[in-house]
């Protein structure tokens, strides 16, 4: 089926990413004039590519996090600035720049608490300073684009082999949300760390949050650890603390969405809460991130914006109502 727009591929198999990956699933790949998208909001039931030509239809798919977790969106990002260039019918520089300023402002709309969409944007501008020739601008963006997924896969190929150092053998970690080749167009962040240790020969156990509302420990995180060979244990978000009470938990790992100067970090909706509850446990709390992440005009975070998403997303679950109407 397609929605809005968004067309599905018949394709299912791909090697994610770049060189050196072998999920046999992509998250976000360029094909030249068009854009093909894994869409998340189908996982872990039905595996459907949607292929983009219209950057309108990626920055929706950004929007109801069809592609998500934020290098993913950077990179996804990119390639929707590149879309957007590709298809402005322009005869004048002046024209076509008031066009791709539209585009950028358009896509820029779409999340606002994930610093790599922001810094993605700033750099594609970057690209093109000073030029003004309309096909070099638009070749200029593709290789940009291209250049910040190539980086992206070799910052988080990187953290996985340097993160997984603080596994050892036989620890049981927990995590929250998604940081997966899915959330990065990489080897992932947290579970980048995790699979990695798992495939240094490390006997590890993970415990995934389920990570409501939208549930993306259970439906993504769960089917990425599956699919890699990790023994994965689903717990709910309210578990946590009865899991460590229990001595079962030796370290918890999780992403970031945006670090601030004084280290600072917003990530998904129940992170705190697993912060606080390691701390009091007397547990290891690591937070795997890109540089793309953090945010230097940032003091704090209190500065950073938080995404406000619909009430449908908590009352509802996949589209059924489980809340009473009203509330």
């Amino acid at each position: 089926m397609a929605e809005n727009g968004l067309q599905p591929s018949n394709h299912t198999r791909h090697a994610a990413g770049g060189a050196g990956l072998n999920t046999g699933y992509c998250a976000v790949q360029w094909l030249g004039d068009r854009l093909r998208i894994l869409d998340q909001t189908r996982l872990p039931a039905q595996e459907d590519y949607l292929t983009l030509t219209d950057y309108h239809d990626a920055a929706t798919a950004i929007k109801e996090l069809k592609v998500r977790g934020a290098p993913a969106i950077g990179v996804a990002a990119a390639y929707a600035v590149a879309l957007g260039a590709l298809n402005i019918k322009a005869q004048s520089y002046d024209e076509f720049s008031a066009g791709l300023k539209t585009v950028i402002k358009d896509i820029g709309a779409t999340r606002p608490t994930a610093r790599n969409l922001f810094a993605t944007l700033e750099r594609m501008e970057k690209a093109i300073a000073g030029l003004r020739e309309i096909e070099q601008i638009k070749k200029a963006l593709i290789a940009e684009a291209e250049c910040i997924q190539a980086e992206e896969i070799e910052s988080t190929r990187l953290i996985s082999e340097h993160g997984s150092a603080l596994i050892k053998d036989g620890d049981t970690i927990l995590t929250h949300c998604n940081t997966g080749p899915l959330a990065t167009t990489g080897y992932g962040t947290a579970l980048g760390v995790i699979i990695k240790a798992q495939q240094q020969g490390k006997k590890i156990n993970v415990y995934a949050d389920e990570t409501r509302p939208l549930l993306q420990g259970a439906r993504l995180t769960v089917w990425e650890l599956c699919k890699a060979g990790v023994p994965v244990t689903l717990i709910t978000d309210n578990m946590a603390g009865w899991i460590m009470k229990q001595g079962k938990i030796n370290l918890v790992i999780v992403g970031a969405d945006r670090i601030a100067r004084n280290g600072d970090s917003a990530n998904k909706i129940g992170t705190y809460s697993v912060a606080v509850l390691a701390k009091t446990h007397g547990m290891p709390f690591y937070i795997a991130a890109p540089t793309s992440t953090i945010d230097t005009s940032l003091a704090t975070g209190d500065d950073i914006v938080i995404e406000e998403r619909s009430p449908d997303e908590v009352t509802h679950i996949q589209g059924i109502r489980v809340a009473a109407a009203g509330c």
